[in-house]
């Protein structure tokens, strides 16, 4: 397992980091991703640590709050300092008026809520889990920053900011000398490749890390969804809200893709999800892929994306098979290559 810098900060994070949105105890919308608890989550906890992962995410939301709780109970008998956790807040928890945003009394609450449900002192991660148009970014960061000096939180990111938003941010921390998001975590995928349109540039520009969500296009690259394979009967992807909530994929595109990694399957000997996290693990600003798993097989598979490397074709062919036609101006900058050789 190699290590890696978490953008501009010197915390050294695995380069596979375990999403615990798969703990809980019930949740409508999550339990079609796999709920575990007890010694299961424990077992998966420790499965990771084995394979050298020291990152876990969650967020307060997740299970409303029940994955933070799962996720506390599961590395209680693990060394805390050798751990980094990460967890998120803005998405409402609770039926009141304010519980939701990031004004300075609901992340203030958050805050708390989440050092308690984990059962430890400090957070190492704490995302803003989406953007929040109506909260001041100032009340914002300097509430932030206000944890960070108490020692509750010890690094802060974002999470589906826009490039401008991100880089306000940035700028109203350097301003008056508060933390600075040192890592955002984003869609990105071999069949979502937006993010390199704007985000990506920045975080190259800005030395911003990136932890990328849903690494396997919403569970399209699995190795199940193929051109010449019926879809699957037991996918997320056969429920309404599962899809409404993910990104959206057409067909054509996504068998275009799954074809060219196919290929290189059959060159290497490797699965389809190895190829595509093996992908992303180097692409630039890429700090860390957050992985998941309903089962130990499947958990167990994506470590084996780690400790080798796809050949400069390999790389090129999937390149061009995932490629898709970028939003203006950005298609007219590519276009010049001499004065902006970092646009992908």
């Amino acid at each position: 397992m190699e290590y890696r810098l978490l953008g501009n900060s010197g915390l050294r994070v695995s380069e596979l980091c375990f999403g615990a949105g798969t703990f809980g105890r019930d949740s409508e919308f999550f339990k079609e991703w796999g709920l575990m608890e007890g010694d299961a989550a424990k077992r998966i906890v420790d499965l990771c640590v084995d394979a050298g992962i020291n990152f876990f995410d969650t967020a307060d939301v997740y299970s409303d709050g029940e994955s933070e709780k799962v996720l506390g109970e599961s590395i209680r008998h693990l060394d805390r300092s050798q751990l980094v956790i990460g967890t998120k807040a803005t998405f409402r928890l609770g039926t009141g008026i304010n519980d939701a945003g990031q004004s300075r009394h609901h992340l203030i609450r958050s805050i708390e809520g989440s050092l308690k449900r984990l059962g430890t002192d400090y957070i190492d991660v704490y995302y803003m889990h989406e953007v929040d148009a109506l909260t001041p970014m100032e009340e914002t960061l300097y509430t932030l920053n206000r944890a960070v000096e108490e020692g509750k939180i010890r690094y802060i990111g974002c999470s589906n900011f826009s490039g401008w938003q991100l880089m306000k941010s940035l700028s109203i921390s350097e301003r008056y000398g508060w933390a600075r998001y040192v890592v955002q975590q984003s869609y990105y995928s071999l069949i979502g490749r937006d993010f390199e349109w704007e985000l990506m540039p920045l975080g190259r520009s800005e030395k911003v890390g990136t932890a990328v969500w849903s690494p396997l296009g919403w569970a399209r690259l699995t190795g199940k969804y193929s051109r010449n394979k019926p879809k699957p009967t037991t996918s997320r992807l056969n429920d309404e809200k599962m899809i409404a909530a993910g990104p959206k994929v057409s067909d054509e595109h996504l068998y275009n893709v799954v074809d060219a990694i196919e290929a290189i399957a059959q060159e290497t000997g490797k699965s389809v999800p190895e190829i595509s996290l093996n992908w992303l693990l180097h692409r630039p600003t890429v700090s860390t892929i957050i992985i998941g798993g309903r089962s130990e097989e499947q958990l167990k598979q994506n470590f084996k994306a780690v400790g080798w490397k796809l050949t400069p074709e390999q790389m090129t062919k999937l390149d061009e098979a995932s490629k898709v036609i970028a939003a203006y101006p950005y298609w007219h900058q590519r276009q010049f290559p001499e004065r902006n050789p970092d646009l992908l």
